[in-house]
């Protein structure tokens, strides 16, 4: 009867393909599901609603059916997509939660993109970037003298004269140009003529007069530097950063032609920068202003500039089509030796070693790259597997929703439909969710661009990166969305294609057979393994992070306010530095509350260092540059340094009196035998001072650059009323008695009227300040966190979706179980242990990949290289608690399962 049935179907399908009409068999079978529905306690409408949604394939076996009769493939694709959003809108709790996941899934793979396509993917927003090339491979602040002793002999910075040779000599080079090395630790004080805006710090960059003409760029308003400004004499002018026109002066077309003041000297600006030109390079403070490097001020460093031995110059060049780059650099190195051979600082060893290397200079992030890099990528690796989880997670909800539909899909086939067709149909069902995801994930980008560059860049207002989505991000989302769309769809297709058309005919299906399928478990479990590796990575950077921060420093950060100024640029001079210092320390010494005002030349986690070459005096005993720093007589007990043998600096260290140096721990343990007393020795710094140091104190080795630095780290601390190469303070450590909410604006107004152009470059508390250094951990525990959470409820719903799907095809088992005299708590326990095991074999297998994993990212963690059995512990509790919620709830309605209603619906 069957077979005839399918026959007849199949000829009114061909009589009248169009036009479908179920026969009366059909509708036979159909009232006949309507009435066992209604047997199970259903209402006669939801009888009739729930059947509809069983047989929902009629329109779409009308489609199939002309697909048969050569409708084109345009036609049957826009038919399936209209059906798609049929089905879709029948199941929008279903619909919404795919969507959610994948917006989740593709928005942080997307958020992460738009960080790694701007920081390693990207090239200067300039003219034929390729044919750039950096001189050097490295980059560094700001300036040096003699051998290079830091990099072995490879150069990146060069001195003026250097530059000039390599211009002259090297027709290879199209453009060469020069620009201030470390310009971003160099604020320019600037104020508007004419305004009533106050002095405020700036970052300007001194570049040479062909710096824009190399980059082949083109002004936004005005004009651009050319080498007639770049002369010493010449007026002195500026070009202004298209963003710090826009942001700061709302593109106020007045700003070109108008005077700045800047480090006090009267500056013409000509002209604004390219709208996305963000400089040479990237970086989080991109410059604000553009000068001639000709007309460099002294205040700005303008003695570098006239001094042949100073290297602070990085040199950028565009090469000629058809340049051999071996050759070049060759040629290159010649000329830095010939010019080192004339400076008495270099020895033939020290010329020999000398090299320079040439490098892509069209991509302009290579410090941002090292900076950012290898955390980028490995963002990227942990966001890959989130959206692996979730299209795990998805596929589960497509086979279950599936098999929901099987009754449609039999009907479909048992009336001719070929399986391609099928395949198809459903394809189209999970691009269509994944293009939709992929629209949601748009917005997700955006806010998790925003939020990355919030971590990455706290407090930098300026950093030229866009969180919006660019071409290359969206046609990522979109890459992204069809892959997952074919990767949590096919599987699914594959099986729902296979529907037997006999189930057609059938008035139900039989609810005592089987669970969940194989795949269904096997997806869950990978859920878990997963999820199990990206929580015990939260964990890792965690107590990586933590450990950092409570590092023992030996330095006291509470009740303390570190203020930045520049007094060089505020046009106080050498000979009245002294003077300035003691009217500094005595203006904030007389603030109520305040206790100590220490003075230096940087603070400990600034993230600076100036290095000289250390040598004892009658001894063959040396240091390669060792940092120093010049302070005042409060100091050290401002920032909690102790001193452990001799004295500090004090008021009687002057200009006349002995040259003295307080030293660290690690400086007498590196150049002194244990038990001998360093204090009395004298040292040279550099090499070509004059006057020896004597030591007259030891103080604490107290972290000054980085934490993660094992070994030895000497330093060595002069009065700051001595001659120094050290350069001008710029650094106020001010302790209180207490918290000082107002500390900003009584420093503002202290500076102020001491010199109304000493702007404060930068104010933080001590705290803050040690904290910037650990931006990078921090960004990588929260984002880690973050994803490990997201994992971890992705997988707690799909393990609860397949428990509840098992309870749904076992509702009969249940019901006879029941019935035959099983107690609620054993069919709780059946449930649960069924969804638990699922968890412990992904802990089984996620463990090994954990363990494996850490192995890759041991570089990123601190004194952690393996996984911390504390970490596992607690992942592992974690995700056993989200599977028994996700258990539990399936596994009590199970329990409530009314036998007489189960053993019904057979």
């Amino acid at each position: 009867m069957f077979s005839d049935m399918l026959f007849r179907l199949r000829s009114l399908f061909r009589r009248s393909a169009v036009d479908i009409e179920l026969d009366d068999e059909l509708r036979f079978h159909i009232e006949q599901q309507v009435e066992k529905h209604v047997r199970t306690g259903m209402t006669r409408e939801e009888a009739e609603r729930q059947t509809r949604l069983q047989f929902g394939g009629l329109s779409q076996v009308k489609e199939d059916c002309r697909e048969s009769r050569g409708v084109t493939f345009v036609e049957t694709t826009a038919q399936d997509v209209r059906y798609a959003l049929r089905q879709l809108g029948k199941a929008p709790v279903f619909t919404l939660t795919v969507v959610l996941t994948l917006a989740l899934g593709i928005g942080a793979n997307a958020a992460i993109f738009t960080l790694v396509n701007a920081v390693l993917l990207k090239n200067l927003p300039v003219v034929d970037p390729k044919a750039l090339v950096r001189v050097g491979d490295w980059a560094d602040c700001c300036q040096n003298s003699g051998p290079n002793t830091w990099h072995d002999g490879d150069y990146s910075m060069f001195s003026t004269n250097t530059y000039e040779q390599m211009k002259k000599n090297t027709p290879e080079f199209e453009e060469l140009a020069a620009m201030q090395a470390g310009f971003e630790y160099r604020a320019v004080i600037t104020r508007r003529d004419g305004g009533e805006e106050a002095a405020k710090p700036r970052v300007g960059e001194f570049v040479s007069g062909n710096y824009f003409r190399m980059f082949g760029l083109q002004p936004a308003v005005g004009r651009l530097l050319s080498d007639t400004d770049d002369v010493s004499g010449a007026p002195v002018v500026a070009v202004i950063s298209y963003a710090t026109w826009k942001d700061t002066y709302n593109g106020d077309g007045s700003v070109v032609g108008s005077t700045f003041w800047m480090n006090t000297k009267a500056v013409t600006v000509i002209g604004v920068a390219p709208e996305r030109f963000f400089g040479d390079r990237m970086s989080s403070t991109p410059p604000d202003f553009y000068m001639p490097i000709g007309t460099m001020p002294d205040e700005a460093g303008g003695k570098s500039f006239r001094d042949p031995t100073q290297n602070w110059l990085d040199i950028i060049g565009r090469v000629k089509p058809g340049t051999a780059m071996g050759s070049l650099q060759e040629k290159l190195n010649a000329q830095l030796k010939r010019v080192q051979a004339t400076d008495p600082e270099f020895s033939a060893a020290d010329i020999a070693k000398t090299h320079l290397v040439l490098t892509a200079g069209g991509a302009g992030t290579q410090s941002m790259q090292k900076d950012y890099g290898s955390n980028l990528k490995l963002l990227m690796w942990i966001s890959g597997l989130v959206l692996l989880i979730a299209c795990a997670n998805i596929a589960n909800l497509l086979l279950v929703r599936g098999m929901g539909r099987k009754a449609e899909l039999s009907v479909r086939a048992a009336l001719g439909a070929m399986r391609g067709r099928i395949v198809r149909q459903l394809l189209t069902e999970s691009l269509l969710l994944a293009g939709i995801g992929g629209a949601a994930a748009l917005a997700v980008s955006y806010g998790g661009a925003r939020m990355l560059l919030m971590l990455a860049f706290p407090g930098e207002q300026h950093v030229p990166i866009s969180a919006s989505p660019s071409a290359e991000v969206l046609g990522f989302a979109l890459g992204v969305s069809i892959l997952t769309g074919v990767l949590f769809g096919m599987a699914p297709a594959m099986i729902g294609s296979k529907a037997p058309p006999a189930d057609a005919l059938r008035g139900g299906k039989r609810t005592t057979t089987g669970g969940a399928s194989l795949l269904q478990r096997g997806l869950t479990v990978l859920q878990a393994a997963l999820s199990v590796v990206l929580l015990v990575g939260a964990g890792l950077f965690s107590q990586s992070l933590g450990r950092l921060q409570h590092t023992d420093m030996k330095l006291e950060s509470s009740n303390r306010y570190i203020i930045h100024f520049n007094a060089q640029a505020a046009g106080i001079r050498e000979e009245q530095v002294n003077a300035f210092y003691r009217l500094l320390e005595e203006s904030f010494q007389v603030i109520p509350g305040v206790v100590k005002v220490g003075v230096s030349t940087f603070t400990p986690m600034e993230g600076n260092d100036n290095g000289y070459d250390i040598q004892l005096v009658g001894q063959p005993n040396a240091l390669r540059s060792i940092p120093n720093i010049i302070v005042n007589p409060e100091y050290f007990d401002s920032v909690g340094t102790r001193v452990l043998m001799g004295r500090g600096v004090t008021v009687q260290d002057t200009a006349t009196s002995p040259h003295v140096a307080v030293v660290n721990e690690d400086f007498v343990r590196a150049l002194f035998k244990p038990g001998e007393n360093p204090i009395g020795h004298r040292f040279t710094a550099g090499g070509h001072l004059a006057k020896p140091y004597e030591i007259v104190g030891v103080v604490e080795g107290t972290s000054y650059t980085d934490v993660r630095k094992n070994g030895m780290h000497p330093m060595y601390f002069g009065p700051l009323s001595q001659p120094s190469e050290s350069g001008y303070a710029g650094a106020l450590v001010v302790e209180t008695a207490r918290q000082m909410s107002d500390m900003e604006s009584i420093a503002r107004r202290t500076l102020m009227g001491i010199n109304p152009n000493l702007a404060i470059q930068k104010f933080e508390t001590f705290d803050a300040q040690i904290a910037g250094q650990f931006t990078h951990e921090r960004m990588l525990a929260t984002l880690m966190t973050w994803f490990g959470g997201l994992a971890l409820l992705l997988a707690t719903v799909g393990l609860y979706g397949v428990t509840s799907y098992t309870v749904a095809r076992r509702t009969s088992e249940i019901g006879i179980r029941m019935a035959l005299g099983a107690d609620r708590s054993g069919v709780v326990a059946m449930i649960l242990s069924s969804a638990l095991s699922q968890t412990l074999l992904g802990l089984t297998i996620g463990f090994p990949v954990a363990f494996y994993g850490v192995t890759l990212v041991k570089s990123q963690l601190y004194e952690l290289t393996t996984v911390s059995s504390s970490a596992l512990v607690v992942a592992a509790v974690i995700l056993v608690a989200a599977a028994s919620v996700a258990g539990v709830i399936p596994a009590r309605r199970a329990a409530s399962i009314d036998p007489v209603q189960a053993l019904r619906m057979e």
